[in-house]
């Protein structure tokens, strides 16, 4: 495991818990809008998996999940024996994904080694490559397909981004989540850290008209960051 950040206590990131959210270095993907460019890059410096559960071990009485982000964890041959020795520590799990490696993810779920999955729909599937800067490869909807049928719980999310995401473009994303437990439509707030500074967030009221067409085929659906 290449893990280069930490967030010691977060309240946001995995709901209704009190969370430590991990992110591991390296991604398959080069979503413009990505504000973690250096874990992407892989430029950030390592932290030590004896560290991070060191103190998980000493903070076990106080946090009761953690949240394992990227960059792609998935990407990790090692990361299902990371999430093994934090469980053993009495921890709830929660992963965050791009859904491009089902067979690690069916692991995860059959080993009973995550609690809940949050997966990232970045446009319509006709879209996918422009969005996520290279040619796509993967079949995201085989992932999106298990989710919704393996029994574990989680979320679907798209952060929205008005260089990359028309009222068709989500007419389509919902067609193809139909029935999903929960959706949320993201705030894209452009910084420093983005792989490309400039692109424009989408305003509340194009979020509110977007939410709308995703209430039709998902009913849990819900704007976040607005």
């Amino acid at each position: 495991m290449k893990i280069s950040g930490l967030q010691k206590v977060s309240l946001v990131d995995y709901d209704g818990q009190i969370a430590t959210t991990i992110f591991t270095s390296g991604c398959n993907f080069a979503c413009p809008f990505c504000h973690n460019s250096g874990l992407v890059k892989g430029t950030e410096p390592e932290i030590p998996t004896s560290e991070i559960l060191e103190y998980l071990n000493k903070r076990k009485n106080v946090l009761t999940a953690v949240c394992i982000s990227g960059g792609e964890p998935t990407l990790h041959r090692d990361l299902p024996d990371f999430i093994a020795k934090i469980k053993e520590l009495g921890y709830l799990v929660k992963l965050d994904t791009n859904g491009t490696n089902l067979d690690m993810l069916k692991f995860l779920v059959e080993n009973k080694l995550i609690d809940y999955v949050a997966m990232d729909i970045k446009n319509s599937l006709d879209n996918y490559s422009k969005t996520i800067g290279i040619d796509n490869k993967t079949n995201i909807k085989d992932t999106i397909d298990y989710l919704m049928n393996c029994g574990i719980d989680y979320e679907f999310r798209t952060t929205i981004i008005k260089n990359y995401h028309t009222e068709n473009d989500i007419q389509k994303i919902a067609q193809t989540i139909s029935g999903a437990n929960r959706y949320f439509l993201q705030k894209f707030v452009d910084n420093d850290n983005c792989l490309m500074q400039g692109l424009e967030e989408i305003d509340h009221s194009t979020a509110n008209e977007f939410l709308s067409i995703c209430l039709k085929q998902i009913p849990n659906t819900k704007l976040r960051g607005y």
